[in-house]
């Protein structure tokens, strides 16, 4: 018998301070029965801060890639179906980098474990030619204190002032602050 996803819902109110954009997204996540809720939460999270300001070029959309491997966790395609935005959660191998940098115009990982730095260190010279590629470091202990905040229905308000993100739910919040490892503004 085959596992089935557990579906969350969240309401998100996201306000980016440092670029002056604003914008409310109603998600339905289906989160992969293997998947715990700190890593649903940071894919949530790159949701937020990747989602287009408008879908003049395409939508932002959750992947399969628990449920099938070649496929991201996130991914934008334009109109005409070009892949344009691939977004990888976790430590994925360079082969895998290096093949998801070919096929899209924009790759970004989230990194949200402690052994992020090693993870990276390894890789950041085999890389270094890759121009399309962004590396952020989710601090572990603040991932975790994200992972708290899951519910099956959420109500969550996401701001990002000087590069630091607050989240609140309720009474609950997380400071979390992104540490870029590679990749330009």
């Amino acid at each position: 018998m085959a596992l089935k996803a557990i579906i969350h819902k969240a309401s998100v109110s996201f306000s980016d301070l440092d670029r002056n954009l604003y914008s409310d997204h109603t998600l339905t996540i289906a989160r992969h029965p293997s998947e715990t809720e700190e890593r649903m939460m940071i894919r949530l999270l790159a949701y937020v801060l990747n989602a287009p300001a408008n879908n003049d070029l395409g939508s932002l959309e959750f992947g399969k890639d628990l449920w099938e491997a070649d496929e991201p966790a996130l991914s934008q395609h334009d109109l005409t179906g070009l892949l344009i935005h691939w977004i990888e959660l976790g430590q994925p191998d360079e082969k895998r980098l290096v093949r998801v940098c070919g096929r899209s115009k924009k790759v970004t990982v989230y990194s949200y474990n402690s052994t992020a730095p090693t993870w990276w260190a390894g890789l950041a010279g085999k890389l270094s030619r890759v121009n399309n590629l962004t590396v952020w470091q989710i601090p572990a202990a603040q991932s975790q204190v994200l992972g708290a905040l899951a519910g099956r229905s959420m109500d969550l308000q996401i701001t990002l002032q000087e590069g630091v993100l607050f989240v609140g739910e309720g009474e609950r919040s997380a400071e979390i602050t992104p540490v870029r490892l590679f990749g330009a503004e």
